[in-house]
């Protein structure tokens, strides 16, 4: 019957956002509360519940999406997305353009936070867009494919980094598995898929459509890299440092705040306006500007990622994830093949792909270990089904749906088949593997 309620719960959203055309935030909140009263929780408690859900994902996203729309907005204007689109092209051709802006999201993408990765490669997606005239779908979802991959699968990602913990598995071990079952994952999912994908409408948000400047005005290759790429020198370094730093607590604690992706941001931003504007000859008038135009693009996403989060905390607070992994828990199956199906069920039931794989965790952890199942391929397994089933309770299912300006129909045909073709590869990929250790 639980199951019954969230699907129904799945439904009417689908329906009041795509047929009654309501608002998608208004929806979510609807829906959130109704879904509240169907699963149990007390009167009382569903406002706080939807409280939390929204401030959970906006607290950690907030900053995120707000501060890279910014940089975003002025890697666009100044044209260093011109500058890096006309390197890459001149390297890849545009015969191989889709494989380099795949290789580019999985370098980006291993050390870098999903939703930062996200916003900054959004500017790069469509200066090639835009300047060679190709389908956004089919140069931005490879990209993508290769940011969701690394953030399901690999470590340091807080999701496979806490099921390594969690399972006793080896980091190392993790990383190279992890890297093994990636590789094809990306490529079937990303540019092989995305070629069925070229005749779907897509008009990326106009925020992020690059000015088409004369080559003497553009900024020179090293700074558009260097600027753009800079949230990711400084995680990477941060990481390093991290690691010889615990005998130093005053420098521990100094890099544990400038590794903070909040704070990475904000000082990428910082340095943006200088390199791109104020050293460009902008004033700084214009370049404040820009980045109230960049938050005025991204505050109805904002809203709907809130949604989604209230919505996830609704499901999360009803225990529905729960009753739901002990119900699969009784089925006699493979055990990372079980354990990749009670993640992939959860993630479609809450959403969230870390609460998904945390939720697995402590469920099939005592069968692993009865089973003598290899930790290492468990926290893939699980990693792959954290990433099934992407919908209308997903926050990064509502980022490409809006930024690529999609209608929801061609979101599902696009992202979410997408999010399962690599779910799916990567569990054969795991399986295969675990014929072969």
């Amino acid at each position: 019957m639980t199951l019954i309620i969230v699907l129904l719960c799945i439904l009417l959203l689908i329906v009041m956002v795509s047929v009654m055309r309501i608002n998608a935030f208004l929806s979510f909140l609807i829906v959130s509360i109704i879904a509240g009263i169907a699963l149990g929780i007390p009167l009382n408690k569903i406002a706080g519940s939807v409280e939390k859900g929204i401030g959970d994902v906006l607290g950690s996203l907030l900053i995120i999406i707000t501060v890279g729309a910014m940089l975003g907005k002025l890697v666009a204007d100044s044209g260093a997305a011109q500058r890096i689109a006309a390197v890459i092209m001149n390297i890849c051709g545009e015969k191989y353009i889709q494989w380099g802006v795949v290789v580019t999201g999985f370098l980006i993408g291993i050390p870098l936070f999903y939703g930062i990765g996200f916003v900054l490669m959004i500017p790069l997606i469509f200066s090639v867009v835009y300047k060679y005239k190709l389908p956004a779908i089919y140069i931005g979802l490879p990209m993508l494919a290769a940011l969701s991959v690394t953030h399901g699968f690999l470590p340091p990602h807080p999701s496979p980094s806490a099921l390594v913990i969690q399972f006793k598995a080896n980091m190392g071990l993790t990383l190279l598995y992890g890297l093994i079952v990636a590789i094809p994952a990306i490529v079937i999912g990303g540019p092989l898929f995305a070629r069925t994908l070229k005749n779907i409408p897509s008009t990326p948000l106009k925020s992020f459509v690059p000015v088409d400047k004369p080559e003497h005005e553009l900024p020179g290759t090293f700074n558009s890299f260097f600027t753009a790429l800079l949230p990711v020198l400084l995680l990477v370094v941060a990481a390093v440092l991290s690691f010889s730093a615990k005998q130093a607590p005053g420098l521990n604690n100094l890099m544990g705040l400038v590794g903070e992706s909040n704070v990475v941001m904000l000082i990428a931003l910082i340095t943006a306006t200088l390199t791109l504007g104020i050293f460009q000859g902008k004033k700084m008038t214009y370049i404040m500007e820009l980045y109230g135009e960049a938050i005025k693009d991204v505050a109805l996403i904002l809203l709907i990622i809130g949604g989604s989060g209230a919505l996830k905390q609704v499901l999360v607070d009803s225990g529905v994830s729960a009753q739901i992994a002990v119900m699969l828990k009784e089925l006699h199956m493979q055990p990372l093949f079980l354990g990749w199906l009670i993640t992939a069920v959860i993630r479609f039931c809450v959403g969230s792909a870390t609460v998904a794989g945390l939720t697995t965790a402590g469920i099939i952890l005592p069968l692993m270990v009865a089973t003598n199942t290899n930790p290492n391929l468990m926290v893939l397994a699980v990693g792959a089904g954290s990433l099934m089933f992407s919908h209308v309770n997903d926050a990064g299912f509502w980022m490409f749906k809006e930024y690529f300006n999609l209608s929801l129909k061609n979101t599902f045909k696009s992202w979410a088949l997408m999010e399962s073709i690599v779910g799916t590869v990567g569990l054969i990929g795991v399986l295969l593997l675990n014929q072969i250790i």
